[in-house]
């Protein structure tokens, strides 16, 4: 395969021009987005706006005069159309650890007489501890699901409360069907709560159409939100007039700022919030969504599949004389917007390819992750990517010393 194909996918690429509304070294090609998306243009000027006149000029009265207090709400709406979401029913706020404690909690009170909650074993290790966490703090149980070897009608029974799961997962890239999966759920009597934090801005997300009850993500992945970025939750409308979430901060009652002692919760999806907003970061993610405006996800999932696929036959052309195989399923209703490579020497293969300005990441025991975010990759970056890939692997720079060498973050 010559390059020149990838250059004839790039021209034909509908949404070949979205590159430009991010501000990518030059030189590097990002295959990271997936775990810390890029800096999108206008974000670094929103932050000096803000820091520069809002917060030193204009003070306190910000709140009311530049419009902090209903972030959280201006930003949801923004997420509501990448999610399938139905208008307010999303609110951004607090980590995604913070937020899935919120939402566990959550769900297990919208079914108090039952005891279990389901999850996978290969979810994100925040899932597992957070789920665990509940678990001890409520009295439940936490019952394990592997999706690999298990029907899910396996472990659903009238025990079940909550089944919380990741859509996308983190390493190898396997989707579930979101819309079968809630129906099963939702047949044994149990609520479902999605973690989208590697689906939001990559792949087609139908909230709505799932008939999901519960979801959170955060915000610095493919939504390009910045390090740190506050995550998102979403409540079906059908729970947004009783569901109980356990940090019952002032910013989700009824009246905050009438100083009430007693809690009453807000009415919507506000009631999901917290403490104070954290305004910095949550207008870093409101400018970055900036990103997507006039982008239909359909488009997106279409593009992510044609760069996973792409990545796919040139793996197998140049990567397989090293005994190098792609992690991820071929089928596109179970692939996400990103793949691995399994090899023995992953973490060394990453730093050479980082040495190299080709940005993947590394995860246990053997996994070179690479996220092929739609809107800012072009079909020839994946091409010169493989290119370094084969190079890397037939001069053995992966076994280098400098490159073998474990920093603290992968």
């Amino acid at each position: 395969m010559e390059r020149a194909h990838a250059e004839a996918l790039d021209r034909d690429d509908p949404l070949a021009h979205l590159r430009d509304r991010f501000d990518l070294p030059d030189g590097v090609i990002y295959l990271d987005g997936n775990s810390l998306g890029p800096l999108p243009r206008g974000v670094a000027e929103r932050v000096g706006r803000l820091v520069g006149t809002e917060w030193r000029d204009d003070l306190i009265t910000s709140w009311n005069a530049h419009g902090w207090y209903d972030l959280p709400a201006t930003v949801g709406a923004k997420l509501e159309p990448l999610l399938g979401a139905e208008p307010g029913t999303v609110t951004v706020g607090d980590s995604t650890s913070v937020q899935l404690f919120k939402l566990l909690v959550a769900g297990a009170r919208l079914r108090p007489d039952r005891t279990v909650i389901v999850t996978e074993p290969g979810a994100f290790p925040t899932d597992s501890y957070v789920a665990d966490g509940v678990a001890r703090l409520l009295g439940l149980t936490v019952r394990w699901w592997d999706p690999a070897t298990q029907p899910l009608d396996e472990v659903l029974d009238d025990d079940v409360a909550v089944v919380s799961l990741c859509h996308v997962d983190y390493r190898l890239g396997r989707m579930h069907d979101g819309a079968a999966v809630t129906r099963a759920v939702h047949e044994a009597g149990a609520v479902v709560l999605w973690d989208l934090c590697h689906s939001a801005g990559a792949v087609a997300v139908d909230l709505a159409g799932w008939g999901a009850d519960l979801a959170v993500g955060c915000g610095y992945k493919y939504l390009n939100g910045g390090p740190g970025a506050p995550a998102f939750v979403y409540a079906a409308p059908r729970w947004l007039g009783t569901v109980e979430q356990p940090v019952t901060g002032w910013f989700g009652h009824a009246t905050p700022f009438a100083l009430e002692r007693d809690y009453r919760p807000a009415d919507g999806v506000r009631r999901l919030l917290s403490g104070t907003t954290p305004v910095i970061g949550t207008a870093v993610l409101d400018a970055a969504l900036d990103a997507f405006d006039g982008v239909a996800m359909a488009d997106v999932r279409r593009k992510s599949l044609a760069l996973t696929d792409f990545f796919l036959a040139l793996a197998a052309s140049r990567l397989g004389e090293y005994g190098v195989e792609p992690e991820v399923p071929r089928d596109h209703a179970a692939r996400g917007s990103q793949l691995c490579l399994r090899l023995p020497e992953a973490y060394g293969f990453v730093q050479a390819l980082i040495a190299r300005r080709v940005v993947g990441d590394f995860r246990e025991p053997d996994l070179a992750r690479f996220g092929l975010a739609p809107l800012y990759l072009r079909f020839t970056n994946v091409y010169d990517a493989v290119e370094h890939m084969a190079a890397v692997l037939s001069a053995g720079e992966h076994r280098r010393p400098e490159n073998v060498a474990r920093a603290a973050v992968t």
